[in-house]
C-alpha cells in the first residue's frame, strides 16, 4: 500500500475482487464510477499516521434490525391456546384463526418451546438455533404473527421452561440427575433441567429476546416453571440445588427473569398449578402465588377442575361441578393478590411486628393480574358446553374478565358452541 500526500492510508477490512487497489484521500482511483466507490465505503477504515504512531479510527458499528412491531395487550383477554405442530399446519391454524375472527375471542397463545424443548421457529441464533424443533414449528412464524395483528389479535408466546429433553440431552450436567447417575425423567420419559442451572437461565432469556424483538410475540407465558411432579420422585437429584428450599430456588430464577426480560420492555405471565389459589406451601414443586407476583404482569393458574382431587370443596367428584371449582380457586386468589399482607415469606418480604402466625406485609396488586386458564378438553370425561360455559361465569363472577382456554387437541369442541351463541 502506498502512502498518500496527505499522510492517509486506505486500509482495507475484507479483501476486493480481482486485485484491484483502491487509493488516495477519499478518492476511488479505480473503476472510476462513484457507484463503486459508495459499496465500498462501509468496508473501509482509515489509519492517519504521525511518526510511528497510528490513529485507528473505526467504523460505525452497523445499526440493529428494528424491532419487530408489537400491539398493546386487550383490557380483556381472552385467548385459545395453539400448538407448535398446528401452528405449522396452514389449514388447521387458518381454521383457528378463523374461529378467533368470528367470536368474542381476541388473543391465542402460541408454542415458542413446547414439551419436547423445540424451538417453534427458524433462527441462526447460535445460542438458539441447535434447539429448533425439527418435528413442528412454523417457517413462517414472523409473517404469520404479523397478519394476527393485521386482524388485532393478541399474540402470546408459551415458553415451556424446565422441562425440557432437548437441552437435558445437551447439556446433561445441567438436568435433574437421579440417584446412582445419569438424566432423571419422569413417567413421561422427559427430562428436566435442574432449577438453578444458571447457564439455562440466560438461555431462556435469550428465547425471550429473540421472540420478542425479532418475531413479534406480544407477550411471553412461561411455563414449566417449577420443579418436578411425576415420576419416581424418590430417585430425583437437585444436585445445583443443594442448601436452598425449592421456593427459594425459585424465587430467585423468577428475579433474574424479570431483571433481564422485564427492561426489553416484555409483558411477562406464569402459568403455575391452580393449587396455589388456595394453598399456602409450595406443593413440593416450589410455587407459592406471593413469590411469583413481584416478577410477572399476569398469573394464570390451571385451574381445570378435572385437575382437582376428589374431596375438594367438598365434590367426590370434581367434574360434576366446575363453576364450584373455579369460582372457589379464582375468588379466594383475587383476595390474596388485592392484600396488603400474606402468611408466606418472600424476597422483598417485610414483617409485621406481634403477628402470631408471623405475617409479612406484600404489595396490592389490581385483581386483573389474575387471568386463568380454563377447560375446553375432555378428561376424564366429555366436557360439555354447559361446562365449559360454567367455567366462565365463574370466572366473571370471582370479579375476573380475561382467560386462555386449553385444548391440547386444538379442537375447542364445546367452547365453540358457546361462543356461537
Amino acid at each position: 500500500m502506498r502512502k498518500c500526500h496527505l499522510g492517509i492510508f486506505l486500509v482495507m477490512k475484507t479483501k476486493l475482487h480481482k486485485g484491484i487497489w483502491v487509493l488516495g484521500a477519499g478518492l476511488v482511483l479505480a473503476l472510476g464510477a462513484a457507484a463503486v466507490a459508495e459499496s465500498l465505503a462501509p468496508k473501509i477504515k482509515y489509519v492517519r499516521t504521525a511518526g510511528t504512531q497510528q490513529e485507528e479510527i473505526q467504523e460505525p458499528l452497523p445499526e440493529a434490525p428494528p424491532v419487530a412491531a408489537h400491539i398493546q395487550t386487550p383490557d380483556a383477554v381472552r385467548a385459545i391456546y395453539m400448538s407448535q405442530c398446528v401452528v405449522g399446519t396452514v389449514s388447521f391454524r387458518d381454521s383457528l384463526v378463523k374461529f378467533i375472527d368470528d367470536t368474542s375471542l381476541n388473543a391465542v397463545v402460541i408454542d415458542i418451546k413446547d414439551f419436547s424443548g423445540g424451538i417453534a421457529f427458524p433462527t441462526d441464533n447460535p445460542t438458539l438455533a441447535p434447539f429448533v424443533s425439527g418435528d413442528c414449528g412454523a417457517r413462517d412464524m414472523k409473517s404469520f404473527v404479523e397478519s394476527l395483528h393485521a386482524k388485532n389479535i393478541y399474540v402470546i408466546g408459551r415458553i415451556t421452561v424446565f422441562q425440557d429433553p432437548l437441552y437435558a440431552k445437551a447439556h446433561p450436567e445441567l438436568a435433574v440427575q437421579k440417584v446412582g447417575g445419569g438424566v432423571w425423567k419422569n413417567y413421561g420419559g422427559l427430562a428436566f433441567i435442574d432449577v438453578n442451572a444458571k447457564p439455562f437461565w440466560d438461555y431462556i432469556v435469550e428465547l425471550s429476546r429473540v421472540s420478542y424483538e425479532e418475531f413479534g410475540f406480544d407477550e411471553l407465558n412461561y411455563d414449566y416453571i417449577r420443579y418436578p411432579s411425576d415420576g419416581p420422585m424418590k430417585q430425583a437429584v437437585y444436585s445445583l440445588s443443594a442448601g436452598k428450599s425449592k421456593e427459594e430456588s425459585l424465587e430467585e430464577f423468577f428475579r433474574y427473569l424479570h431483571s433481564k426480560v422485564k427492561p426489553m420492555g416484555i409483558v411477562m405471565s406464569a402459568d403455575l398449578f391452580g393449587y396455589v389459589t388456595v394453598h399456602t406451601d409450595d406443593l413440593g414443586i416450589g410455587q407459592v402465588l406471593e413469590r411469583a407476583l413481584p416478577y410477572f404482569d399476569y398469573i394464570a393458574p390451571m385451574v381445570y377442575p378435572s385437575h382437582y382431587n376428589a374431596g375438594f370443596l367438598g365434590l367426590k367428584d370434581v367434574n360434576s361441578d366446575p363453576y364450584k371449582i373455579v369460582y372457589a380457586s379464582m375468588k379466594q386468589s383475587v383476595a390474596r393478590v388485592i392484600a396488603t399482607s400474606t402468611p408466606n415469606y418472600s424476597f422483598d418480604a417485610i414483617a409485621i411486628a406481634s403477628t402470631s402466625p408471623q405475617l409479612y406485609e406484600k404489595k396490592s396488586y389490581p385483581a386483573s393480574v389474575m387471568r386463568p386458564w380454563l377447560q375446553s378438553f375432555d378428561y376424564p370425561v366429555a366436557y360439555t358446553p354447559a361446562m365449559v360455559a360454567a367455567q366462565i361465569k365463574a370466572n366473571e363472577d370471582a370479579g375476573l374478565n380475561s382467560y386462555l382456554f386449553w385444548d391440547a387437541g386444538n379442537k375447542y369442541r364445546s367452547l365453540r358452541q358457546v361462543l356461537a351463541q
